[in-house]
């Protein structure tokens, strides 16, 4: 049986340009850039979890790191300027 998963909000300051491309490099393999340094991951808790650690391994002690959980109502009241919606359950193949 498989985890629930939900929406979630990465968001990064990487102040070294080397750090900075190994990252993002690395969470487009979990999700889709939606700005800059954002992007938004379907996951579930323990996916979370290894992207976190995955992450702050690649990162050094003076980057940031920011992971947002959003529900169904936080992502019901999104005000974008995109056309990028944010479907509850997202179509497509999931490879695990």
């Amino acid at each position: 049986m498989g985890q629930n998963k939900l929406w979630y909000l990465v968001a990064y300051d990487i102040r070294d340009p080397v750090r900075l491309k190994r990252v993002a490099k690395h969470l487009k393999g979990y999700g889709e850039r939606i700005q800059f340094s954002i992007f938004r991951c379907r996951l579930s808790s323990r996916e979370v979890e290894r992207l976190r650690w995955e992450l702050l391994r690649l990162m050094s002690d003076e980057d940031d790191l920011l992971i947002i959980g959003l529900c169904a109502s936080c992502i019901s009241r999104l005000h974008k300027k995109t056309g990028n919606d944010w479907p509850e359950v997202p179509s497509g193949y999931e490879i695990i």
